[in-house]
């Protein structure tokens, strides 16, 4: 999400005077130009994800230090107006700041969100994800000061793989061909993101649904047209989240619920969203939200159900994170099944377009 985005929620902002053309932007937020002066390189993909590679990936023979070093290079490469954008990353573990290109950026949410062995049309969808974010954070203004940078690198926004941890990510037989995997599927994307009504969308995900994402406004307080429950059905097969349970003691539940001494034979179900999660539940006299009882327990999902013995209640749940835009583990079932990227985040994400961030209107 894990709980994988934690709050990744936010209104379209009007910061730096929410009519900001993308070529000002720009202009804003480089604080080096990644290339010197020159004709306009030609605008990449003409809005269309590039088509998988046909036949076998070829085995990589170069070092992972080799493999790094050239998928730096090739990502780096001004091919147009995003290439051009650095992103300030708070790199929470070491309380500093790592100023990337933005692709690169993608690439090290791609390692740090999505396992590098899914289907590649999966890991072309979440760097088409990530990058949608990313663009929509630095369009609102980005992070709030020069210590906090743009973004942060974890479940707050989206975790991020800093580059000097890249290279040890994976045992050494298997990092090469995992960098580049991962290069490929931003490469494969480049400048790609996705709108609605010409805006960058809110461009959620999560973990594992429990056969159908959640609308917005049954997670959040806000409802998004694109950001509807739609079924997803792969999880149940493929993800290892899928069902899990959890045990507290009937004290540690009372006291982290603040209900008293029997409210768990009181406990039911008033209502349930349309993604078949819980809505409101009561608990000793107490309504709770299904949001609330999920992360005051710390439980996996807002879908559970539950069952007392000897002391204790036990929670059983079904699918792993907020529920709300792209089920990983579903896209990675979509892929399995021969869809593209297009096709799994439009599954996920109710009426978007796929284009260049370039494209968008010059009011951003």
């Amino acid at each position: 999400m894990r709980i994988l985005l934690g709050s990744r929620l936010w209104r379209w902002s009007a910061v730096a005077a929410a009519g900001a053309a993308l070529a000002v932007l720009v202009t804003g937020l480089i604080l080096q130009p990644a290339a010197p002066e020159g004709p306009p390189a030609p605008e990449v993909n003409a809005g269309q994800v590039v088509p998988p590679v046909q036949g076998d990936e070829p085995q990589p023979t170069e070092t992972a230090a080799e493999s790094l070093a050239a998928a730096e290079e090739a990502l780096t490469e001004q091919e147009g107006i995003l290439d051009q954008l650095r992103v300030n990353v708070f790199v929470s573990k070491e309380s500093r700041i790592e100023r990337v290109p933005l692709e690169l950026y993608v690439r090290g949410v791609l390692a740090g969100e999505m396992p590098a062995d899914f289907e590649m049309e999966a890991l072309k969808a979440q760097a088409i994800a990530a990058r949608t974010y990313i663009v929509k954070q630095l369009a609102a203004g980005g992070g709030t000061g020069k210590k906090t940078g743009d973004i942060s690198d974890t479940v707050s926004h989206q975790v991020y793989v800093p580059l000097t941890e890249l290279g040890t990510r994976w045992p050494e037989e298997q990092s090469t061909q995992s960098l580049a995997r991962l290069t490929r599927a931003v490469q494969e994307t480049r400048g790609l993101i996705m709108t609605y009504n010409g805006k960058p969308i809110e461009a959620s995900f999560f973990s594992t649904s429990n056969g159908y994402t959640e609308n917005s406004e049954d997670y959040w307080t806000l409802s998004l047209p694109y950001l509807r429950s739609v079924p997803s059905p792969w999880d149940q097969e493929l993800s290892p989240r899928y069902e899990q349970t959890v045990t507290l003691s009937l004290e540690e539940f009372r006291r982290k619920l603040g209900v008293g001494k029997g409210a768990e034979r009181t406990m039911r179900i008033l209502e349930r969203t349309q993604g078949q999660r819980v809505k409101s539940v009561s608990i000793g006299g107490k309504t709770f939200t299904g949001r609330q009882v999920r992360e005051k327990l710390g439980l996996a999902s807002s879908q559970f159900g539950w069952s007392t013995a000897d002391g204790e209640i036990t929670f059983t749940t079904y699918g792993y994170g907020h529920g709300v835009g792209m089920s990983q583990w579903g896209a990675n079932g979509m892929a399995k099944s021969g869809k593209a990227a297009e096709a799994i985040l439009q599954h996920y994400y109710t009426g978007v377009t796929i284009e260049q961030a370039s494209k968008l209107p010059s009011e951003f």
